[in-house]
């Protein structure tokens, strides 16, 4: 029987401040502007709000149900790391309602027998979709623990048949200049990449994930299609994926190519490896956040050790970090 149905003891990312040194805000436009303006503005608002809200079912999982206290859908979709919108915690809730995310699609290349793009309604019907809940932990130290929806990554991948060649998975989000004010930052290698192992992509604890709290994905959290990969520090599962690419080669993620120094390939929760800059032994848990409220001890895989220890056996994990 699965751990997550049962207490436990207790993407993300820091921006270093030089990366946004050269981040400008903008304001929605208001007031006076012409009829044709107006009307070509409107539809992109319009979808980004009616996707905000849209309900989406799906059954509760029989396996990954962890029982803990969800944290509130409003700190939950207030509170990000989307750096496409901005550097502040606050930001992609602001900002990310310019997200165009109708019409949508998601191609899978490279090392497959039957390369395939799929659009939004595709991936929903692709498999049963179920509600997982899972804790999100980050880098910089604050940790959730949300319903997400989706259906393991796998059942996307097998659709394509992978190649013997086929030993990495690269995400690829999506770039919209227009509409990200993020992308002006020359920092970061845009567009946003992450990658797995394959082996790890595989796993059915990595997620495909189209929706949270029973609504489909905010815009702020990754609409509408990202990873959850509950077991690594939150950057890895990438947000609002247009790409999935099978490699031979382990890829080079953007914050690989940003901070070298500080962000490795597998980037799994490890209370005994620090940040250069903090300890990661202990986090803060996002809704627990008063003067005095205790830090929580930060375990192991996140908690997922006994599903995913296996897949790192005999490596360095302070090596390969």
């Amino acid at each position: 029987m699965s751990s997550y149905r049962y207490p436990r003891i207790r993407s993300s990312e820091i921006t270093p401040e030089e990366v946004w040194k050269s981040r400008r805000q903008w304001m929605i436009a208001a007031g006076a502007a012409t009829l044709g303006a107006a009307t070509q503005a409107w539809p992109v608002a319009a979808r980004a709000s009616t996707a905000a809200t849209a309900a989406l079912q799906a059954r509760p999982s029989a396996q990954y149900m962890l029982m803990e206290a969800k944290t509130s859908e409003k700190d939950a979709t207030s509170y990000n790391n989307f750096y496409e919108f901005g550097m502040d915690k606050d930001d992609p809730k602001r900002y990310a309602d310019k997200l165009r995310t109708s019409p949508w699609t998601l191609t899978i290349e490279g090392e497959v027998v039957s390369p395939m793009t799929f659009d939004l309604d595709g991936l929903r019907k692709l498999a049963p979709l179920e509600e997982r809940i899972y804790r999100l932990r980050c880098v910089e130290g604050w940790s959730m623990v949300i319903p997400w929806i989706g259906y393991s990554l796998s059942a996307l991948l097998k659709q394509v048949q992978p190649t013997g060649n086929a030993k990495y998975v690269e995400f690829i989000s999506a770039m919209q200049p227009e509409n990200m004010p993020g992308l002006r930052g020359s920092s970061i290698d845009w567009p946003y990449t992450e990658g797995l192992r394959l082996d790890e992509a595989m796993h059915p604890l990595t997620l495909l994930t189209l929706g949270m709290y029973g609504k489909v994905l905010p815009n702020q959290n990754g609409a509408p299609v990202r990873l959850t990969v509950p077991w690594k520090y939150g950057f890895k599962s990438a947000k609002s994926i247009v790409k999935i690419r099978f490699v031979e080669k382990q890829p080079v993620s953007s914050w690989m190519k940003s901070i070298p120094s500080e962000y490795g390939f597998y980037s799994n929760v490890n209370p005994e490896v620090s940040h250069p800059r903090w300890s990661q032994a202990t986090e803060r848990r996002i809704g627990e956040d008063s003067l005095f409220a205790p830090k929580r001890k930060t375990l192991m895989f996140n908690g997922y050790g006994q599903e995913v220890a296996s897949l790192y056996q005999g490596m360095d994990l302070r090596k390969n970090f």
